[in-house]
């Protein structure tokens, strides 16, 4: 079902909607103040910079109070947008699961059971969680040890049919697999920190006392489910090398490289392959250590009966607190958990099919003209999404009416903010100028892409909505460009009444990151 738009909405709208227009920028459909003229020329002048040669550039920026259009360059070309459209994940998923939303993993037992045995199976069910630790799983294998349990007859069944079988997007590249801002998508799952990058373990490599020997490695957490295969070797001295690589399809990981005697260990965060057997090897684990034993084997995908009896459960934090690792670290993974769940609760399939549905319908009704983008998941990792700024900026403008905007506000990155949970992705960027502080926005990267598009106070006073969407360049980073569109928004007045100078805005030295990652996809944080 749609949603009915307020008419103040819709009369917002109807103003943005008149930026869609291609080709050269305009500043109103009046004629321009000189204080627009003079925006619109520090702006072409950023954007003529000779990284974007060749390239696509698309920037819209809109007054959110009157929906008046400050700049339009290529508004309605569709463009890839990375991680930008986490705005429209984010949003849909407040709007449709609400603030409030939790995920609840449970366990249960089938048989009969006396003297502390269970004459049947014992049932780990997955509700989409993306946060569960190691050790909340050992806090659901202490309830079960304190509900009387000590044998299991039966097998430890592992369900995570709240959501499909399709643990990858279909158009993410296989290059990415073993990387964590890539991984499986199940709806049982461990994260290795609080980072909370579920399905992931992070592996560690310590120098071994004398060189010769292979480094130490180690799991966070301990498991049994994957392998290490140790190449490595420990150097008397020399530059450290060392590199992780898991095999396709399996859990063997591959360490090679050398590391010096004496240097600090080199880690790395690896993607699992069958999230769900990852969950029920720590689990496994963690019901030996208190005490109860699984006679049978362990079972991964089948449906708890309705007739179990529930023995543990554990709630997750609720969705608006979600949103603060989500996209100040930009994850990936909370992305595509988020949309199969929307596809869960409103269709009653946890499919990206059906959570992009109702993604789609929920921001078209916000005005966002869906005949003119596609989104193929959550995260922005497919390069066959494709959305015009113009249509970000409708949605930047529209949610302001949400009753949930503030959290949602507060979630985005922050730019020039060093705190990691305020500044997330933009907190080594804008630092020391009008923009500190003051953007919060949304990052995107991949190899060729670049974006950032969220909202800027001007220095009247005014909520500006803007969007920079930049593809197809060939420069290692262009970051620095949408930094000085963005102090160059922050920096604006209609106070002045003449003219001045040309100045275009410079942005302190963003982070150096591989291309087409975010620095936050860069373990050890970077940003």
């Amino acid at each position: 079902m749609h949603r009915r738009l307020f008419p103040r909405t819709l009369a917002v709208l109807a103003l943005v909607a008149t930026a869609a227009t291609a080709g050269a920028p305009t500043a109103t459909a009046e004629s321009p103040t000189p204080a627009q003229t003079r925006l619109n020329a520090t702006i072409d002048a950023v954007l003529a910079d000779s990284r974007l040669a060749g390239a696509q550039a698309g920037v819209v920026v809109v007054d959110t109070a009157t929906g008046q259009t400050l700049y339009n360059r290529n508004g309605d070309r569709r463009l890839v947008p990375a991680s930008n459209t986490k705005l429209l994940t984010s949003t849909a998923a407040l709007q449709l699961l609400g603030p409030g939303h939790r995920f609840s993993t449970d366990v249960a037992t089938s048989g009969a059971r006396g003297a502390g045995i269970v004459s049947g199976d014992l049932y780990l069910r997955g509700g989409g969680d993306p946060t569960m630790l190691a050790e909340d799983y050992d806090a659901l294998a202490a309830q079960v040890a304190a509900d009387g349990v000590r044998v299991v007859t039966g097998d430890l069944v592992a369900d995570d049919t709240r959501y499909d079988k399709t643990r990858l997007g279909n158009d993410w590249t296989w290059d990415d697999e073993s990387y964590y801002y890539a991984a499986q998508v199940s709806a049982l799952t461990v994260a290795p920190d609080t980072d909370y990058d579920a399905g992931t373990v992070i592996v560690h490599a310590a120098p071994a006392a004398d060189a010769g020997a292979p480094p130490v490695i180690t799991m966070t957490p301990p498991n049994g489910y994957l392998r290490i295969e140790n190449r490595a070797e420990t150097v008397a001295d020399g530059k450290t090398t060392i590199s992780f690589e898991r095999e396709h399809g399996g859990n063997t990981i591959v360490v090679t490289g050398q590391i010096a005697v004496g240097e600090a260990p080199q880690s790395d965060w690896m993607t699992v392959w069958e999230p769900t057997g990852y969950a029920a090897d720590i689990f496994r684990s963690a019901l030996t250590r208190h005490g109860v034993r699984v006679l049978g084997r362990t079972v991964l995908g089948q449906v708890t009966p309705a007739e179990a009896t529930p023995v543990a459960r554990h709630d997750s934090m609720t969705l608006a607190d979600l949103l603060v690792p989500f996209l100040k670290l930009s994850n990936n993974g909370h992305a595509e958990v988020l949309t199969k769940e929307v596809g869960r609760v409103r269709a009653g399939s946890g499919t990206w099919s059906a959570g992009l549905t109702a993604i789609g319908e929920y921001v078209g009704d916000t005005g966002m003209d869906t005949g003119t983008l596609r989104q193929r998941d959550g995260s922005g990792l497919s390069r066959r999404n494709l959305i015009p700024p113009a249509e970000f900026v409708k949605l930047l403008s529209a949610v302001r009416a949400e009753p949930w905007f503030d959290t949602w506000y507060a979630a985005l990155p922050i730019a020039g903010n060093a705190e990691r949970f305020v500044g997330g992705t933009l907190r080594s960027r804008m630092r020391g100028t009008p923009a500190a502080n003051n953007v919060h926005g949304k990052t995107g990267s991949l190899t060729g892409v670049s974006s950032l598009s969220g909202y800027v106070t001007d220095a009247d006073g005014h909520l500006l909505a803007f969007s920079i969407v930049l593809n197809n360049y060939l420069a290692s980073s262009v970051k620095g460009l949408e930094d000085q569109i963005a102090i160059a928004l922050a920096s604006y007045t209609e106070q002045e009444t003449t003219v001045a100078r040309l100045a275009v805005p410079t942005a302190p030295e963003s982070p150096r990151v591989p291309e087409g990652l975010e620095c936050s996809w860069v373990k050890p944080i970077v940003c």
